[in-house]
């Protein structure tokens, strides 16, 4: 792995175990969620919100239930085009410090090779690139509805199949995929991930 990549975004995560882990890899403003205390600490909820209106925050959350409901409630009260999300595969396994796996056998962001994190971040290095990303790619909704990720009875499993394909997990709703899709990809590279041509 090269030397730290410098982020220009702040960057939100669980608990202070993730932070450290990310602190090997990045050189960024990291904030915590402090677990399931965001959902009580109004002043760290006023923080994020002021923070939101400043500068885009990307948010890494843990693939497991708990970090889909914290990731839920923070984009509850953070504007959409203010977050840009990022996710860890589901990985089996335990993390060192623990004496047990957690609930879902899965292992969080403190977890994760350094590698990966790396990878992870790299395309966020750049932050005007990222900018002109989002601004530029026309995706939406309607996009997903003709394409079949959303109002169909097999939306779900597309949606899925669709997520895969870029490295994100399975049970997205549309929105977090949309939002994370919109980052990730240029609308051509959409339209060629989905087999169609662009419009």
């Amino acid at each position: 792995m090269e030397k730290r990549l410098k982020i220009p975004y702040p960057v939100i995560v669980e608990g202070s175990y993730d932070r450290l882990r990310l602190q090997n890899v990045i050189e960024a403003q990291i904030l915590t969620t402090d677990g399931f205390g965001v959902f009580n600490h109004t002043q760290k909820a006023k923080l994020f919100q002021a923070l939101a209106k400043k500068t885009p925050i990307i948010l890494l959350t843990d693939s497991d239930g708990a970090g889909k409901l914290i990731r839920s409630h923070l984009s509850s009260m953070i504007p959409p085009d203010r977050l840009i999300h990022l996710y860890v595969p589901r990985i089996k396994g335990k993390e060192k410090r623990k004496q047990a796996p957690s609930a879902e056998g899965i292992l969080g962001v403190e977890g994760m090779e350094n590698e990966l994190l790396y990878r992870l971040f790299l395309p966020y290095a750049d932050a005007e690139a990222v900018d002109a990303r989002i601004a530029e790619n026309p995706l939406s909704k309607l996009d997903f509805y003709e394409d079949g990720l959303t109002g169909r009875e097999d939306s779900r499993d597309a949606r899925d199949a669709f997520a895969e394909k870029l490295g994100l997990p399975a049970g997205m709703t549309p929105n977090a995929l949309l939002a994370a899709v919109r980052v990730l990809c240029t609308y051509e590279e959409y339209c060629r991930l989905v087999g169609r041509t662009e419009k």
